[in-house]
């Protein structure tokens, strides 16, 4: 009968390795004894062969074994052996042979038992073995090793006894320190089982094909095993014989890995260190440290964008201040030409810049830099900086090339996370972003997550925009709340005269007089819309039909069907949300929105143009009109480049705009349910500000007292009125420029020319000065007509790109 056994070893292992290691431990029962019998053997073997060495060796040996016929009992004791020590020792030549015997790490151990009676001196010097079994350090607890030892034991008999080849064997990992380093160290013990003999010294029932098949099956299952194969019917004997391999490189490139490809491998402290441990123990260099850099998407700004990650020294906060540019530097090297760099001594490296000082500077001086790139883009550098000049080169730090693209995948997902994290920094602590500052904030947020991770207690840093240009534009309904005023005042005035009429002809079909009152009091409150509303006015007259009028509708409807039609018909002619007429007000309120969401959306897709001009901030608001405000400088651009030319082409772009803006409210006049008017007004400042943000109220602002006073301008402006008339500035289909310097008039003058010539405008320029406003003196303005008629002409696009601005007109800066 055949069997297939192919998977017995890894069934085994398994079995093995899922026994808890608080589970207690399984006893081994079977009779062990030491017996050189088996060793003896051989060497009666090598006495009588051709090779006349051996065979002299052999004669003598015997010749001393009959001097100790105790040696060659078939059970010995461990004090026997040591009598006899040196004699033992010769004759197991054969098994550890005398040439490699210093520097081998092997032992001889009672069969197991575990208890070693011979070890050569470097297995002595890694301290396995105590006199009880091995030491700590194992990669098996005690009941997996005892476990193993029944398996391995069972395994014998099997094949010895019943012709079943299991080949059953498990890795024994021991980790033990280096003397030298201090470093941990891991050796792979095998066992070899050659010089022991089984006897079977009881009977035993046969075992069926299917008997094996479930012990096969279930290797850790011992009650089944000592059932089918009593362990007190089989005996060992002989010795076994341990060797230690170092494997160190195999675990530690092993672990790296599983370490390596963690959530948290590169961001946990304790991971972190680990990694570094490990990392020394691979190199056998104790004194190495590790650093990571994360480049998230910016591979030529390491200084800008680069993220500590957990360790290192390029980006540790005084070599990153202290260093205004990382260019020139061994880092930049490696960036740039995607090379391992490896400097063996700092101090005496032929091109130094001030990057290599501060490294120095850190107790670094033998350094090695390795980018790190995932799907062939530059995410990361692994740093690893030793005190000792020489401690990496070339040839150790080749061992590190299989563990660097997992260092990639680890900064990768470190990256991912760390952006995640920072999103919800963001959206926590300042809503929506605009995306042209959401650098600034992404890394105000790894700042603020950064100081977590030390352990510092900190809030987020202030973002502040300095020396930026404003910008701001207005287009607002004219007479909006004039007109808003007599929407109110015609539903009010509708909603009271149906309450009146039901009063008055419930008073024709029963003159009560209350009710006469009543409708006394309603003729009162019309005359009173008539006159005019004023603060609160609204709310007080439908309290007072609410609680003093409609109260009566149920029984004033009994009086007659024409009273149940008017009640009916009152109650159809409120609005059923609301619970009062909103007819004037409603289509007052949708003309508003109507123009506001067509001028919104318009400025929305032309300010996507814009910014691919040149990134700068905006922000906009919707009331009985939309203004928005535009901030453009140095500090608002993550590399800093910023040149006067972007900003007057800004300013032409929001003249083209406003120009957009006009025509657009012209198209959409026939559509609206109520004819509205909408004047336009831009603000000039030419001295540069700064903007803060508030976190307090999530949102920019002014920074400083000075500054204030463009925002009270802002608020003020579209109220002004020409100096020395009753005139307001501003003008349906017209665009007002208000400025304060002549420069500034000067300036837009260029540009409403060239508008002129393009026909975005039309009629002469208007040049004012302005009514003193409170707070805000010294005013002027210019005030153009927006041609409403004509789209823009061929030689001007109307998205204001900048591919094709004017033949005529260059823009240069100033």
């Amino acid at each position: 009968m055949e069997y297939d056994h192919s998977n017995t070893n890894g069934q085994a292992f398994l079995s093995l390795l899922s026994v808890s290691k608080d589970q207690s431990p399984p006893p081994f029962l079977f009779k062990t004894s030491l017996s050189l019998l088996p060793l003896i053997k051989l060497w009666r073997q090598y006495e009588t062969e051709a090779n006349p060495s051996r065979a002299a060796t052999a004669k003598q040996l015997l010749a001393a074994l009959e001097k100790a016929p105790e040696l060659a009992q078939p059970s010995l004791e461990l004090a026997t052996v040591e009598k006899h020590a040196a004699l033992v020792e010769q004759l197991l030549i054969p098994v550890f042979p005398a040439a490699y015997w210093e520097d081998i790490y092997a032992a001889a151990a009672v069969p197991f038992q575990l208890r070693p009676f011979l070890a050569s001196p470097g297995f002595n010097r890694l301290n396995l073995m105590g006199d009880h079994g091995f030491n700590a350090g194992m990669n098996l607890a005690p009941a997996q090793l005892l476990l193993g030892r029944n398996l391995n034991a069972y395994s014998h008999i099997l094949r010895r006894f019943y012709g079943v080849e299991t080949q059953f064997e498990f890795p024994l990992i021991f980790t033990s320190a280096d003397a030298a380093t201090g470093l941990a160290r891991h050796y792979k013990v095998n066992i070899d089982l050659r010089f022991i003999e089984i006897k079977k010294v009881g009977e035993t029932k046969p075992l069926a094909p299917e008997d094996i098949q479930r012990l096969l099956a279930n290797p850790s299952r011992l009650e089944m095993w000592f059932e089918l194969i009593p362990p007190q019917c089989f005996e060992f004997s002989g010795f076994a014989v341990f060797s230690a391999v170092d494997v160190t490189d195999q675990e530690v490139m092993s672990s790296l890995k599983n370490d390596l490809l963690e959530k948290n491998a590169v961001i946990s402290p304790v991971r972190f260190q680990n990694l570094q441990n490990k990392l020394r123990a691979l190199l056998r260099r104790p004194d190495v440290k590790l650093g990571l850099a994360g480049i998230p998407g910016a591979q030529n700004l390491l200084r800008e964008h680069g993220r500590k990650i957990g360790h290192s020294f390029i980006l540790n906060e005084t070599c990153r201040y202290q260093c205004s540019s990382f260019t020139g530097s061994v880092y930049d090297h490696a960036m740039q030409h995607d090379e391992i760099v490896i400097v063996e001594n700092l101090e005496t490296y032929a091109t130094p810049t001030p990057v290599e000082a501060e490294i120095i500077k850190q107790g670094v001086k033998n350094i090695f830099i390795a980018p790190l790139r995932y799907e062939d883009q530059l995410i990361g550098l692994l740093e690893l900086g030793s005190p000792n000049p020489g401690d990496i080169n070339a040839i150790n730090s080749f061992k590190l090339r299989e563990v660097l693209s997992l260092f990639a995948v680890a900064i990768k997902r470190s990256l991912d996370e760390m952006s995640g994290r920072v999103e919800a920094v963001i959206k926590e602590q300042c809503t929506a972003i605009h995306p042209a500052v959401e650098w600034r904030f992404r890394r105000a947020a790894l700042n603020y997550l950064q100081h977590q991770q030390d352990g510092v207690v900190a809030e987020m840093e202030p973002v502040v925009f300095d020396e930026v240009y404003p910008l701001y534009g207005l287009s607002d309904v004219r007479g909006s709340s004039t007109r808003r005023n007599d929407a109110i005042r015609a539903d009010l005035s509708e909603h009271l005269n149906l309450a009146r009429e039901i009063i008055l002809l419930a008073h024709r079909h029963k003159p009560l007089p209350y009710l006469a009152q009543l409708g006394y009091r309603l003729g009162r409150q019309l005359e009173k819309i008539e006159a005019g509303l004023g603060s609160g006015d609204e709310m007080s007259l439908l309290d007072f039909v609410r609680r003093e009028i409609e109260p009566h509708f149920e029984q004033l409807q009994s009086f007659s069907g024409a009273l149940r039609e008017k009640i009916a018909a009152y109650r159809a002619a409120l609005d059923p949300q609301l619970g009062f007429i909103y007819h004037k007000r409603k289509d007052f309120e949708a003309s508003v929105m109507q123009l506001n969401e067509a001028i919104s959306n318009y400025i929305d897709a032309e300010q996507e143009k814009a910014q691919a001009m040149f990134p700068h901030y905006f922000e906009k608001f919707k009331s009985d009109g939309v203004d928005y405000g535009v901030y453009i400088g140095a500090s608002l651009v993550e590399n800093g480049k910023f040149d006067r030319l972007y900003l007057r082409n800004i300013r032409l772009w929001q003249l083209m705009l406003m120009c957009g803006v006009a025509r657009l409210v012209e198209q959409q006049k026939p559509r609206l349910n109520v004819p509205l008017e909408m004047a336009h007004l831009i603000l000039v400042q030419n001295t540069p500000l700064a903007i803060r943000f508030r976190y307090d109220e999530k949102k920019f602002d002014v920074d400083g007292a000075y500054n204030v006073r463009y925002e009270i301008m802002k608020k003020r402006i579209d109220k002004a009125v020409i100096k020395g008339t009753k005139e307001r500035l501003t003008q349906p289909g017209k665009i007002a420029i208000i400025y304060s310097q002549p420069r500034e008039a000067a300036e837009y003058r260029e540009y409403i020319e060239y508008l002129h010539a393009s026909g975005e405008l039309s009629g002469a320029i208007e040049d004012f000065e302005l009514e003193d406003l409170q707070g805000l003196h010294g005013l002027k303005a210019l005030r153009v007509k927006a041609n409403l008629q004509t789209a823009a002409p061929e030689t001007l696009e109307s998205s204001a790109t900048g591919k094709q601005l004017s033949r005529e007109i260059l823009l240069t800066p100033a």
